[in-house]
């Protein structure tokens, strides 16, 4: 059971740590408190799978096979509110999010009619095109760096790039399926043992943390709130139910248990709690992973047990500073030759769910365009926005976020009969 535990942990792994890691990046904050941040989610992710495996009483947990992480659409509204009023902010919307994910859990199914594929598919696809360069900015040693752009960091990057597209080619053609999944893992390994070969790795921040240590709630300020932080988040939580919704109806079919409408009420408030949890433990929102779902039809072991010390051993890696220390270690090149698959699967994920879409019906396609040429301008021209009133600039400053609502707008207003891939 330990083995296949383990082999959960590594399929979601490299998309686990990636969050705590461009959040923390991206905030400017030291190496000591990106490993907080790495410990802080392992062991929240942790938390958060045992209530949906194991359940606690009859109202928490879908008593399913899934294992939760931090969900990508957090990572452009965190960002944005941690750069313009801090961390406490970005915690009291998380707080506040969860707090709305429980309350709203019995009656959700009635919001997803706003969420058709093609409001989903479009916000992915931002998700993922507005994280690109991200990964392009890690690739070229950091944004800030005094030799970004040196060729050794670009080197070091395709490097990591080459070995993943090796591995999953191999994998994938010799049908060892879990070669597959591990292979951003894989790539993430061989690039930090170059680097620490050629001595462009500082273990001092490692050598400093210690073996154990539990992580601290509110480590970085008690939870502060602003209603429009408040609203990106909340748009956050309902994307995030809608994908574990559909994981939750997706692995029912592949262990042949029936989902009864109670039972996706009590997966949806015990992911509301997690992300509560995920606002004290200075952690992020949580989703349902789609890739271990996937790995459950691969491996074809149904129990939820399995998954459950999947969640046991998250949480003892939450508890090992010195293991998230070391990953927060790794030069931003072995990270952006990752990054540039990762994110570019999320966006690619986006493209497939807009493959479900009618696009014979005019309506769809300019919802996908509005939604995608505004979430692509304003990551990419953010100070086009910055003449708007200081609250209201907050809520826009953020591509997801702005292509999140004109799609569901725009969807709420040019189809508002039902309408087949609408």
């Amino acid at each position: 059971m330990a083995i296949l535990a383990l082999q959960h942990v590594l399929a979601m792994y490299a998309g686990a740590v990636a969050v705590p890691l461009i959040v923390g990046s991206a905030l400017g904050l030291s190496a000591a408190d990106q490993a907080f941040l790495v410990s802080a989610d392992l062991f929240t992710c942790g938390i958060a799978t045992l209530l949906q495996t194991v359940g606690v009483g009859r109202h928490l947990g879908v008593r399913l096979p899934v294992l939760l992480g931090v969900s990508f659409t957090s990572v452009g509204p965190m960002i944005s509110i941690g750069r313009q009023l801090g961390l406490p902010y970005v915690y009291g919307a998380i707080l506040v999010a969860g707090v709305f994910m429980v309350l709203v859990s019995g009656q959700f199914g009635r919001l997803r009619r706003l969420f058709p594929p093609v409001v989903t598919g479009s916000v992915v696809t931002v998700i993922g095109t507005t994280l690109a360069p991200v990964a392009l900015g890690w690739a070229a040693g950091g944004v800030g760096a005094a030799d970004f752009g040196a060729p050794r960091h670009l080197l070091l990057a395709l490097l990591v790039l080459l070995v993943i597209a090796g591995v999953f080619h191999f994998g994938e053609r010799r049908g060892h399926s879990f070669l597959a999944s591990i292979a951003v893992l894989l790539g993430l390994a061989v690039g930090a043992l170059v680097a620490a070969l050629l001595g462009w790795i500082s273990f001092a921040e490692v050598a400093r943390a210690p073996w154990l240590a539990i992580t601290t709630p509110l480590r970085f300020g008690w939870p502060a709130l602003n209603l429009w932080a408040v609203l990106s988040m909340l748009l956050v939580a309902m994307l995030c139910m809608i994908e574990s919704m559909g994981v939750f109806m997706a692995l029912s079919k592949v262990v042949g248990v029936p989902l009864a409408e109670q039972d996706v009420a009590r997966g949806l408030r015990a992911e509301g709690v997690a992300v509560v949890l995920g606002g004290l433990l200075n952690s992020f929102p949580y989703t349902t992973f789609s890739q271990n779902a996937g790995l459950v039809a691969l491996s074809r072991v149904k129990s939820r047990y399995v998954v459950a010390v999947a969640g046991a051993l998250l949480m003892g890696l939450g508890l090992l500073p010195k293991f998230a220390a070391l990953l927060a270690a790794l030069p931003k090149a072995v990270l952006g030759g990752a990054g540039v698959v990762m994110f570019g699967m999320v966006a690619a994920s986006g493209i497939r769910v807009l493959g479900e879409v009618d696009f014979g019906r005019a309506q769809n396609l300019f919802i996908v365009a509005v939604a995608l040429g505004l979430g692509l301008g304003v990551s990419t021209t953010p100070q086009a926005l910055g003449q708007l009133p200081p609250a209201l600039r907050l809520l826009c400053s953020d591509g997801i976020v702005v292509g999140s609502l004109a799609a569901i707008t725009l969807n709420a207003a040019l189809n508002r009969t039902e309408q087949p891939g609408a």
